[in-house]
């Protein structure tokens, strides 16, 4: 169903429910969470035809309340995104299992070793909106990781999320490991949410993957920790000693290889020393591609096409084919904008410099700093996390993507051999 008649009751049973769950999926081996990983990727191959028939339930209410184009596309779950999670699935099932890991061994002077050991974070709530393959990836990456979820998916995707659940409930059953370790919230009252973020006795911390909305409405009403990013204000400084076509390249694929991500490129800032030399030829690949132009004074007059930037656009996010350019005096500058305007997602520098570089990855305070590099690489994937469950700005504790390492928390072992201390 999908209303509860005691919202209350029904969270805290959730919770009691993965607690339970979260404390046998610790102690899984890594053949049994593989095990699952695999029969759910089965289990979801096999299904095809329900996930198919409880999908178009959701896209035909979507289309019945007005959802904008773009977000139907987001929820409909074609075959080849049937196919892709089946294949994240398989993928996170291949990679490393984090937990156990031990490291930074060291003997003390006292003959005791002090070193750490990964362990699972416990309950991982994670509140998505739209696409209901985020389902299937955010069990997969929490069950690797030896973390029981659970999943609040947007209510209009309500009836494909609920199918997705079936299948990991059969997967994890298959494979004798607890089905309460992945429970995908059975309600679309939106007082689950509120619940899911004040419960620190059943969870340990949260995940939104959505709006700015959804996530300033998590982290200032959350009493659980967050792991979160509001916006992606992502710039590229071409520094005087670029090598121009390199950064010529880099600039347009920052900007132009998709539109609506977060590690797109939103600000260009540009050397004056050099941008009477770049920005034409750049402005012109731009206003090519539909890209609008809004810049500094200086840009503008370099720029036939280009709008005058206001000082909100310095702080905007547009996941849209807008771009804004400002031309600095040289590197301070740049990174004094980048520390002032950005969102401490992903930076870039232009630069053949290797003084300058090591500078910029210094004092630019992002969760990645880029060197001749497109932003668009600031992903779990491309980073080699095998999958990411998200982008963390934070500081505490995961930051930039963040993969199974980031679903982790350590604590210290100690290996002594009837030591005492004196």
């Amino acid at each position: 169903m999908d209303q509860k008649t005691d919202i209350t009751a029904y969270m805290a049973e959730v919770g009691h429910l993965a607690r339970t769950a979260s404390r046998m999926l610790a102690s899984a081996s890594t053949g049994q969470k593989n095990a699952a990983l695999l029969a759910i990727a089965e289990d979801l191959n096999a299904a095809r035809g329900e996930l198919s028939v409880q999908n178009q339930k959701d896209l035909a209410n979507g289309a019945a309340k007005g959802l904008a184009t773009a977000l139907l596309d987001r929820l409909e779950l074609t075959s080849g995104r049937i196919d892709g999670m089946i294949e994240g699935l398989q993928q996170v099932a291949s990679l490393p299992d984090p937990i156990g890991e031990i490291f930074d061994m060291k003997y003390r002077p006292t003959g005791i070793q002090v070193g750490r050991m990964r362990a699972p974070l416990g309950v991982v709530g994670i509140i998505y909106e739209s696409r209901p393959n985020v389902t299937a990836d955010a069990a997969a990456l929490c069950l690797k990781s030896g973390n029981a979820t659970v999943l609040r998916g947007g209510s209009e995707a309500f009836h494909s999320n609920q199918a997705i659940a079936e299948s990991i409930r059969r997967g994890l059953e298959k494979a004798a490991l607890p089905p309460d370790a992945v429970q995908v919230i059975d309600t679309t009252d939106r007082a689950a949410v509120g619940h899911m973020i004040t419960m620190p006795q059943y969870i340990d911390v949260i995940i939104p993957r959505g709006g700015k909305g959804l996530i300033e409405r998590i982290s200032n009403e959350a009493q659980v920790p967050v792991i979160k990013h509001l916006d992606g204000i992502c710039h590229l400084y071409i520094d005087e000693q670029a090598d121009l076509d390199k950064a010529f390249d880099v600039a347009v694929n920052s900007k132009t290889q998709r539109y609506g991500t977060c590690n797109t490129l939103e600000t260009l800032l540009v050397s004056e020393a050099i941008a009477g030399k770049i920005l034409p030829r750049l402005a012109a690949a731009y206003l090519d591609k539909g890209v609008e132009l809004r810049g500094c004074e200086k840009s503008c007059h370099l720029i036939g096409d280009c709008k005058p930037a206001t000082t909100e656009d310095w702080d905007t996010e547009y996941l849209a084919p807008i771009l804004s350019i400002r031309i600095v005096p040289g590197l301070t500058e740049a990174i004094d904008h980048i520390n002032t305007h950005g969102s401490q997602h992903t930076d870039s520098i232009a630069t053949e410099n290797i003084t300058r570089a090591r500078r910029f990855l210094t004092e630019v305070d992002s969760s990645s700093v880029m060197v001749n590099t497109s932003t668009r690489f600031a992903d779990g994937f491309e980073y080699g996390l095998g999958a990411e469950i998200g982008i963390s700005t934070d500081k505490f504790h995961a930051r930039g993507p963040v993969g199974l390492d980031g679903l982790t928390s350590v604590k210290f072992i100690v290996l002594g051999d009837g030591h005492i201390r004196n």
